[in-house]
């Protein structure tokens, strides 16, 4: 989920947040001007708990734990509510249940609830008669099973709209704009814990002789298998996108320059003795560039591309290190 201002998802959990504390905030005053010290106390904190996490929230931009911890104060206070004031306080229930799963993933909010509606099941059939009792337990049920429906299919247009905008469409490697993203990523995590970083660029060498002699059709063919041959040299941490007509770039999460020059060697001997085109040679070549301190991901990935023009210049079919 992410966690900027500018989505909808780093704004919901604030704004549940915010909508908590009003609502309950009523109540607070309510029973603290009638004495009901116990009831007037737990509203406090429950109040108390979404305003903390919502300045939280608006502070830090961290929505995933505050997410949980928002579900949790929910479920936690509408069973307490109902334990110490009454059955009557069940309403509570369906806020919670619907909260749980506009902020967790499914399964989370899956066993949340059930494990709330376990809790509150025996009070209200202790204390309603059966009917009714019966009335309530289903509503809550049906509320939950809505909930959970809406959430899936919700969760699966999120990650359908996100491929969308994330991915080419040829190769399933990531795109331009994705690769925008992790540099963001990685240069933050840098920053956090010193790792280092690597940009590979790389490129087909005279692709556009390929697309004339053997038709567009096969140049598609050999784009998805040169991104096959990388995924299955790269690691999980590694991640592969690209930018161009036949140009891709490959953030070695962690590595060094050396280790990167490494890994670009491998990817250019498995390209090279590859034979994506029968009786055809089919080479890349590749630029390395290892993130600098202050940087910025403009002037990083300028210094891979400035690597591989010198690799073109240089013949084609090597690797070029940035100075």
């Amino acid at each position: 989920m992410p966690a900027s201002r500018d989505t909808l998802a780093g704004y919901l959990p604030l704004i549940l947040s915010a909508a908590g504390a009003l609502g309950v905030a009523p109540f607070v005053i309510v029973r603290w001007m009638d004495g009901d010290w116990v009831a007037a106390s737990i509203d406090t904190a429950i109040v108390a708990g979404f305003v903390s996490l919502g300045v939280y929230i608006y502070r830090t931009r961290r929505v995933r734990g505050a997410s949980i911890a928002i579900a949790i104060l929910a479920i936690v206070g509408a069973l307490v509510t109902i334990y110490i004031r009454g059955v009557q306080q069940v309403y509570w229930a369906f806020p919670a249940v619907m909260a749980c799963f506009y902020l967790l993933k499914p399964i989370e909010a899956i066993a949340l609830t059930l494990s709330f509606n376990t809790l509150i099941t025996p009070v209200i059939f202790q204390n309603l008669e059966t009917f009714t009792a019966g009335t309530v337990a289903v509503t809550i049920f049906v509320t939950t099973a809505f909930a959970f429906a809406f959430s899936v299919i919700n969760n699966r247009q999120q990650d359908k709209l996100l491929s969308l905008a994330t991915r080419d469409p040829l190769t399933g490697a990531g795109n331009r704009r994705a690769l925008e993203m992790k540099l963001v990523e990685v240069i933050g995590a840098f920053e956090r814990n010193g790792l280092p970083t690597s940009l590979i660029v790389l490129d087909l060498d005279h692709f556009k002789n390929v697309n004339d002699i053997h038709g567009h059709a096969v140049g598609d063919q050999i784009l998805c298998e040169i991104v096959g041959i990388v995924n299955l040299r790269t690691r999980l941490n590694d991640s592969l996108f690209r930018i161009g007509g036949e140009e891709f770039v490959v953030v070695a999460d962690g590595q060094c320059l050396g280790d990167a020059c490494h890994l670009a060697e491998q990817l250019r001997t498995l390209v090279e003795v590859n034979e994506l085109v029968p009786n055809s040679a089919v080479t890349i070549s590749l630029g390395v560039a290892e993130f600098r301190t202050g940087e910025s991901a403009k002037s990083w990935l300028s210094r891979a591309d400035d690597a591989l023009y010198r690799a073109k210049r240089d013949g084609r079919n090597v690797m070029r290190k940035a100075g």
